[in-house]
């Protein structure tokens, strides 16, 4: 090969280089989610109210890492805050509204009210999930998601996780359904309490890319 040969094949071999170079920073900077300011000030108080919670659970008394007994902590993991996972709905209530036998992890059965549910339209499908209506010992009235999905038992615990639901007296109040709260129960820290297994209605056919992730590997 002469020198001529020589000085074409290494100016080939340096564009193909930086042309490389450029596809990746095309990738990781050019197919990037763009975000409003809304939806920036969103994800950084979700991101602040995350930390706080892991503050919370790592050294509060009454958390489940240290109630019941020192349990091994170290931080919650979670999904990346996404926006696109924040759903309106509606309540539909059911008619009747059943009360209906679920179990908990260490096999108690366990008495809750299948109140009613929300929809919602995730990449051109509908999807619904039960709101159960549950009272707490001190005969608090209290309502609930439970679900499980696509992530469920791989990303995210097994059991599945929760949103809690605050009910409005309004009936057309349109009620926003966000899963980056979702939130495992304490049962996925510590053997020491027992939660809800949500049924087989309250799976979800999609991979719930939100929210808090498994805590134990």
């Amino acid at each position: 090969m002469n020198n001529n040969y020589r000085s074409i094949f290494s100016m080939e071999i340096r564009l193909i280089s930086v042309i490389s170079v450029l596809f990746f920073l095309f990738l990781i900077t050019g197919c990037g989610k763009s975000y409003s300011p809304e939806q920036k000030e969103y994800i950084s108080k979700i991101e602040k109210s995350r930390k706080e919670k892991n503050e919370w659970m790592k050294n509060d008394p009454n958390s489940p890492f240290n109630f019941k007994g020192k349990v091994e902590f170290h931080d919650l993991k979670y999904f990346d805050v996404d926006p696109d996972f924040i759903f309106k709905s509606k309540l539909y209530e059911y008619e009747p509204k059943d009360t209906i036998t679920i179990f908990g992890t260490k096999g108690e059965e366990r008495k809750t009210v299948r109140y009613g549910y929300v929809q919602f339209n995730y990449s051109g499908k509908e999807y619904k999930i039960n709101v159960y209506q549950g009272a707490s010992r001190t005969g608090m009235v209290y309502y609930s998601i439970w679900f499980t999905d696509i992530t469920t038992n791989n990303e995210t615990y097994g059991v599945g996780r929760y949103i809690d639901f605050e009910k409005d007296e309004d009936p057309d109040h349109i009620y926003e359904i966000d899963f980056n709260l979702a939130y495992n129960p304490y049962c996925a820290y510590s053997p020491d309490y027992s939660c809800a297994i949500p049924t087989k209605e309250d799976y979800i056919p999609i991979a719930i890319k939100s929210g808090e992730k498994k805590f134990h590997d």
